[in-house]
């Protein structure tokens, strides 16, 4: 009970404040005793732990989802896909403006030949591929892109065939997964304190002032689409001030995300949000797991700025 009892307090406490924390104590002691190389072991269980059950959460939530949702939510999901990759084809623009406007180099240690796509056909064939890849090794290898096409395979075969007592147990199961994957979140702070070690024990305080102008740069373009762009696009759909809800998602699950760094992580809290709000359930619970898979705002702004800030270190026009 004891246990129990601490454990509590400890979730009760803001991640985001635990997070902060996490991350002083990881650069001090990264300063202090860099030689105390067993702490980076709770960021690498940390990460490995992200990245074992986000795949399952992803397909038995879609799955599940698809699966228990009525009818009539067609039209309502054409709107929110074309949304969703209208706001992410801004964000990879964003990018490339401002790594235009302000350029960023690297300092590159190896530098591996690899064989870049010669057509746009060959990422089409790519695309295709790992679609239909093996299931099992979607999920082993986390190739979201198969999870997705899967889940919802399975989630209409469900809807079409299966009785209610097994969809049930479908939803129960992504139910179990879901509050495991919120215990392994409230752990962020020691995995943070881990990564944090890491880096700061092998660069010292350097990590942050050579890459700063890097991490300026991300953090910018990932403002901006946050704090201008997709406000935008809230408002031309709802004619509302859309900020009040904006900062409401920031506070709630913005700033976790940025934290853990994993958008399927975050599909629990994500749920738990729209659940407060009021939403439709079964709108919502299949909207925000293709969110997490599909609308890949971060991702499109980090890959975007890395490959920018590459060319320009190597010297390509």
């Amino acid at each position: 009970m004891q246990i129990y009892s601490i454990f509590n307090k400890w979730s009760q406490t803001s991640l985001v404040l635990r997070i902060l924390v996490g991350l002083v104590i990881g650069a001090c002691l990264g300063l202090i005793v860099p030689q105390w190389a067993g702490i980076s072991i709770l960021g690498m269980v940390f990460v490995s732990a992200l990245k074992a059950i986000a795949p399952i959460l992803v397909a038995v939530l879609v799955a599940a989802s698809i699966a228990k949702a009525g009818g009539g939510l067609g039209p309502r999901f054409r709107v929110v896909i074309s949304r969703y990759m209208l706001s992410t084809f801004i964000a990879a623009m964003c990018a490339v403006v401002g790594s235009f406007l302000f350029p960023v180099t690297l300092q590159l240690s190896d530098v591996v030949e690899g064989a870049a796509p010669g057509a746009l056909t060959d990422v089409f064939t790519n695309l295709v591929t790992n679609m239909v890849s093996n299931p099992m090794q979607s999920v082993s290898q986390a190739n979201y892109i198969g999870i997705l096409f899967w889940a919802i395979l399975i989630g209409i075969a469900l809807k079409l065939k299966a009785s209610q007592k097994t969809i049930d147990v479908v939803q129960d199961l992504s139910q179990v997964i879901t509050q495991t994957v919120k215990w392994v979140i409230q752990f962020a702070p020691f995995g943070i304190l881990g990564l944090v070690f890491t880096s700061v024990s092998e660069s010292g305080l350097e990590v942050f002032t050579t890459y700063g102008h890097l991490v300026l740069l991300l953090v910018g373009c990932m403002l901006a689409n946050t704090l201008i762009f997709n406000p935008l696009i809230s408002f031309l759909m709802l004619r509302r001030n859309p900020y009040p809800l904006l900062f409401t998602c920031l506070k709630e699950s913005g700033l976790q995300a940025f934290f853990t760094r994993s958008s399927a992580a975050n599909i629990p809290i994500n749920m738990n949000l729209c659940k407060k709000l009021g939403l439709d359930e079964d709108f919502y619970s299949v909207s925000i797991p293709l969110g997490a898979t599909i609308n890949m705002d971060g991702a499109a702004v980090t890959i975007t700025v890395f490959a920018l800030a590459v060319a320009h270190t190597v010297g390509v026009e």
